[in-house]
């Protein structure tokens, strides 16, 4: 145990010393915005581009991948959305962050460099298939949901789910996640490799990707808090750190990921929530308050519980 808290701690401890710059005064919270672009748009795309290049997926399907983490997310989201309308009372929109809440984990900033340290790159491998189609999933998931909660709560008027899924569809395409997936695919088809110099330059910018983004997600951290909803955050947070990496695991098995597979894409449904739920929250306008505050409380409790669940993985 104490060498798996080995592992696991020093990833939080990045994200808490990001927490103390910004709330020492040392630097300014957009100089962590600054960090945090530099990481999503340079340094985790040619991560996911290299591990994609290099990657030996021994002719495995992902398919199964996708089933596993996706039906964990079906099962959390309609938790959380129950537990929001139906215990707590709270309308449809709410009960769609508690959903996004529950199920949508970190998986760039702090999955990414937990799988990296824990499982290596074969791990790496299955979080880069998974992201491949993570973020259109749940993106289009939460925006599609969001706008059936607006017209029957709101009486907003019906937009086109043609003209949503087209909206989506333009800026996935232009997501650095997605062009370093798609570039490192492409060459991986190709069978081109690298020269020498451009590999050595991509591998070390690479290689900050995961320092660089916890402690970026540590500077944002300032501005979330818990702000009232502590009753429905407690509920989302306790959802998100057990019952996810939870449903992930009993489908690893029912459906029989191999070891590495299943204790990468486990650990990475076990992290904190990711702030899409937040930027959900702030383009419709609704439920801050909760998104934050579930960040909040489950980057906290993050260290205990990913490192009960890495033990419990033999991570």
């Amino acid at each position: 145990m104490s060498a798996i808290i080995l592992d696991v701690l020093p990833i939080f401890i990045l994200i808490l010393i990001g927490w103390v710059i910004v709330r020492s005064g040392l630097m300014a919270s957009n100089v962590g915005d600054g960090l945090s672009e530099f990481v999503f748009k340079i340094a985790v795309p040619l991560l996911l581009f290299r591990t994609i290049a290099e990657a030996d997926f021994h002719g495995a399907s992902p398919f199964r991948l996708w089933i596993v983490y996706f039906s964990g997310v079906a099962i959390t989201w309609t938790a959380g959305h129950i537990a929001a309308t139906r215990l707590f009372g709270r309308d449809e929109r709410i009960g769609v962050l508690a959903g996004v809440s529950s199920a949508f984990a970190n998986n760039v900033f702090i999955g990414l460099p937990l799988v990296q340290r824990t499982v290596g790159d074969e791990g790496l491998v299955a979080l880069s298939i998974l992201l491949a189609v993570h973020l259109p999933v749940m993106m289009v998931a939460g925006t599609v949901l969001m706008e059936h909660a607006e017209r029957k709560i709101a009486g907003k008027s019906d937009r086109s789910m043609v003209f949503v899924l087209r909206q989506i569809a333009v800026n996935l395409i232009r997501n650095p996640l997605v062009i370093g997936l798609a570039a490192g695919m492409a060459m991986h088809l190709s069978g081109l490799t690298m020269p020498t110099a451009l590999a050595t330059v991509v591998g070390q910018i690479a290689g900050i990707a995961g320092p660089a983004a916890l402690i970026s997600l540590g500077m944002a951290l300032e501005r979330y808090g818990v702000s009232g909803n502590l009753g429905i955050a407690s509920v989302t947070s306790s959802l998100k750190l057990l019952l996810l990496p939870g449903c992930v695991w009993t489908a690893s098995h029912l459906l029989g990921l191999s070891n590495e597979w299943t204790a990468a894409i486990v650990l990475t449904s076990s992290v904190p929530t990711g702030v899409n739920a937040w930027l959900i929250a702030n383009r419709f306008g609704v439920g801050h308050s909760l998104a934050a505050s579930t960040i909040s409380v489950t980057t906290a409790l993050g260290a205990i519980t990913v490192s009960l669940w890495a033990y419990f993985l033999g991570a």
